[in-house]
């Protein structure tokens, strides 16, 4: 199921910042379809000993150099059974359940006495969840709350009142054609620039429309628009399923190539919105932006920085032919897809049904997990606040705070001795490094939800209110200066990224727990695991994408061409790595897609060992449990990433994210390093072994 954007990222922007750790990713061998269990069974619980390593869930006959995933991991995946209302379960997947299950306590504690029109954010926060618990209300109710959307969309007599509704999408339920952004301008990251996108589709991807593998997902969307039209008793609704998945087919062939989206050059294209409409006739520009609540003084004039020109131009086209009443049930249906989870219970299933055909997820979450994330999704910086207070140590963020400092220190003298770098570059790259900012557990300033309206009972409205709030809180801040405190994550994510725009890393609080960090660790898990992401994030600031910002955040291209030359001829020759690994028969990684990530695994994992090499201040590195301090690094990485994905849901993944499986994700950064091969004896003939010329060495 697709993400709603709601307000404030693009989908070529998601894509930009998406360089972070990566909750979902695709499983390689890892995987097992019919293997599941109810949500209420516990999975495996993993026990990370006196040190920090499970070493019960290794598979010690695997040989660590014929596949070192399955050495460090095996035993554990080989008796984990994906829940049924998951896609997959591993390290991300545990701790964002835990964290799950923190904010349910929180609500709990809120929710004890709805308010009917809540004041405070705690009773707003205690309303909007209880609102959404009470089924029973919500069943009785029926589509009456939705009702005047759908009189709206059935009102709709020509273009003009089409591209009016789908600018207001941004304020509400409905949907747009185009993705709209408000976001830092990537040339001048001190002020906001609107950012214009491709957008439309309903299937996760253009390649579910365009390729015969996806014949079976395409036909499963086709039944699910088909049921959610006869709910809400839209004419003749098999028949507006076809046409609509006959239309955003036609609006799939006009799209970029998601790997294309990650050339951050290419997709900044800024224009008036003047000439927008010139280069994109069929579309009434003017009138969508106005919609959105953009002041229509000088919009004409207004700069839109436009992503993918090509697909924009031939989107627009295909809407100005486009039949009216066919926009009218397309608009209807991605309406109540957008809604669903705020309707009664057959719309839900309904979503469910092809959720399940999509993913291979067996089982829909239960209510109180839905709960929580609709109320997340509304007002999730608030919980983030008291989740920070119950179940973040002060001590977590100090930590960190060093271990960051360690990273930066290893990472500066890898600059310093790089080898394929100008003297020129190489000072711009240490100066990016110095002004290189983390951001640890939780923003330095908190959202203000005091104009946010919370009313008890109308779960329908109050949702659609939350996405207006969120909308109006960024328009607000267009033409004013960039807010570099602003968080792309709530504290209570499992995951981090790597903001470019802003030289930065984030570390919400939520990811500071084992196995990723472990106050009762080793200090070389530690380095091999957190210091691993720690340093991922670091040298995401220098990959394919991050290196064409400046160390003010510009999209500036500060290489020579010689080194951009030799950078892109290191980063091929990983590339094909990757491109080789086979994630199921016959489908393989997209190194160019996966590029950036893979990078940062690979430099991520050679500067935690470079840290923990320099924490020992020249002293020899203690032996564990028969396992030296370099063995204990690897194993550290290698238990971040243990995971099982279900088939489909790898599929999906191998088209949409931009991570590489989590096999791939410990077997080729390790095979590339040097270190990997003395620590664990491999020897020539074994299946991951490379010769010292085919290891690829960038940082």
């Amino acid at each position: 199921m697709k993400v709603r954007r709601h307000a404030k990222v693009s989908r070529r922007v998601a894509l930009l910042l998406s360089a972070g750790l990566g909750l979902s990713s695709v499983a390689g061998v890892a995987r097992a379809d019919d293997a599941t269990t109810p949500a209420s069974t516990t999975t495996p619980t993993a026990s990370f000993g006196t040190w920090g390593v499970d070493l019960a869930g290794r598979d010690t006959a695997a040989k660590p150099g014929n596949d070192f995933f399955k050495y460090a991991n095996g035993t554990y995946l080989d008796h984990l059974t994906i829940p049924s209302d998951m896609t997959s379960y591993g390290p991300f997947n545990a701790l964002a359940e835990l964290s799950r299950t923190r904010v349910q306590s929180i609500l709990n504690d809120l929710s004890a006495h709805p308010v009917k029109h809540p004041k405070s954010i705690e009773e707003k926060l205690g309303t909007y969840y209880a609102s959404f618990m009470d089924e029973k209300s919500i069943e009785k109710h029926g589509i009456k709350p939705m009702q005047a959307d759908l009189d709206s969309i059935q009102k709709m007599r020509d273009a003009a009142a089409f591209a009016a509704l789908s600018g207001s999408a941004s304020s509400n339920f409905m949907t747009s054609p185009f993705s709209l952004g408000i976001n830092p301008d990537a040339k001048d990251p001190t002020r906001y620039a609107l950012g214009v996108d491709q957008d439309g589709l309903g299937l996760p991807d253009r390649d579910y429309y365009l390729k015969p593998e996806f014949a079976a997902k395409r036909a499963a969307y086709q039944a699910y628009i088909t049921q959610a039209l006869t709910l809400i008793k839209w004419p003749e609704p098999a028949n507006a399923a076809a046409a609509i998945v006959a239309f955003e087919t036609k609006l799939a062939e006009v799209h970029w190539a998601r790997a294309d989206l990650r050339d951050p050059q290419k997709t900044y294209n800024p224009m008036t919105v003047t000439d927008l409409a010139k280069a994109a006739p069929g579309f009434d520009w003017v009138g969508w932006l106005t919609a959105a609540g953009l002041p229509k003084e000088g919009l004409e004039s207004r700069t839109v920085i436009v992503g993918e020109p090509s697909a924009v131009t031939g989107e627009a086209a295909i809407l100005g032919s486009a039949d009216i009443g066919l926009l009218q049930a397309w608009q209807a249906f991605h309406t109540v897809e957008n809604a669903s989870t705020y309707l009664p219970d057959a719309f839900v299933q309904a979503r469910f049904t092809f959720n399940k055909a999509l993913s291979g997820q067996p089982a829909l979450p239960v209510r109180w997990k839905r709960g929580v994330q609709a109320t997340s999704s509304a007002m999730g910086m608030a919980l983030g606040k008291v989740y920070v207070e119950r179940y973040f140590p002060a001590e977590n963020r100090t930590a960190m705070q060093k271990l960051t400092g360690d990273l930066k220190d290893a990472f500066r003298i890898r600059l310093q001795h790089n080898t394929w770098m100008s003297k020129a570059t190489r000072e711009a790259a240490l100066r990016k490094l110095e002004n290189f900012e983390v951001q640890v557990g939780y923003p330095n300033e908190w959202r203000d939800y005091s104009d946010l309206s919370v009313t008890k009972g109308d779960v329908y409205g109050n949702a659609k209110k939350g996405v207006a709030f969120e909308w109006d809180y960024w328009l607000a801040r267009l033409d004013k200066p960039v807010d570099r405190n602003e968080w792309g994550m709530t504290p209570q994510t499992v995951n981090a990224y790597n903001n470019p725009l802003f030289d930065q890393v984030v570390f919400p609080a939520a990811i500071l727990q084992p196995p990723f960090f472990n106050a009762k660790a080793d200090a070389a898990v530690n380095y091999g695991a957190i210091g691993g992401v720690i340093g991922h994030e670091m040298t995401h600031s220098f990959d394919d994408e991050g290196r064409q910002f400046d160390e003010h955040g510009r999209l500036r291209d500060w290489w020579t061409k010689a080194d951009a030359a030799r950078f892109q001829k290191l980063a091929d020759r990983l590339g094909a790595q990757y491109d080789a690994f086979e994630v199921l028969p016959g489908v393989h990684v997209n190194g160019k897609l996966t590029m950036g990530e893979n990078i940062a695994d690979l430099g991520g994992l050679t500067l935690a060992l470079d840290a923990y090499h320099a924490s020992l201040n020249g002293q020899p590195a203690p032996v564990i449990d028969g396992l030296t301090g370099d063995q204990r690094v690897f194993l550290g990485w290698a238990q971040v990433w243990r995971e099982k994905l279900r088939d489909d849901t790898a599929k999906n993944l191998i088209v949409t994210d931009p991570h590489s499986p989590p096999e791939a994700r410990v077997n080729i950064p390790m095979h590339n390093i040097d270190a990997w091969y003395k620590a664990w004896d491999v020897k020539p003939g074994q299946s991951l072994y490379l010769t010292p010329k085919q290891r690829v060495k960038i940082w």
